[in-house]
């Protein structure tokens, strides 16, 4: 019991270091945390880089009016816009913009590289086995 109270706190521990390592890579973009997730759930969609709003806030586990708030944030910034899709014009879609685009893949580059260097500390055998306990770990957290 004691080993796995140990190893909680461990992942606990790495949980913050990377969160505390990320929130300064991502301030040297002049990005914060959430700003990134968003612009990450858009990249993530793939071409032509946009989604609706209630889509992005169900994704992010969050309300409608607070994706509202993050996407006027981000339009400000120049990273989305916001229009009508050109396949329903009744619907509003945010859009990557070529700014935000660019801001993300400078963002996942260096976010990526902490992340590597902090499990390169494993062989890599070790990083395998890592990567299959952890992935086997998260399943049972999700609902079936």
């Amino acid at each position: 019991m004691r080993e796995v109270l140990a190893a909680s706190l461990r992942m606990q521990v790495l949980t913050r270091h990377l969160d505390r390592q990320r929130d300064a890579v991502l301030a040297s973009h002049g990005l914060q945390w959430w700003e990134f997730k968003t612009l990450h759930m858009l990249r993530r969609g793939g071409t032509p880089y946009r989604a609706t709003p209630g889509a992005l806030a169900k994704q992010l586990s969050m309300s409608p009016a607070a994706m509202t708030n993050r996407l006027d944030a981000l339009e400000r910034h120049g990273y989305v816009v916001r229009g009508h899709d050109p396949d329903d014009r009744r619907k509003v879609v945010a859009t990557l913009t070529r700014a935000g685009r660019a801001v993300w893949e400078r963002g996942i580059d260096d976010i990526q590289k902490l992340e590597q260097d902090l499990v390169r500390a494993l062989p890599a055998k070790d990083q395998d086995v890592l990567e299959d306990l952890l992935r086997r770990l998260v399943k049972t957290t999700e609902p079936e």
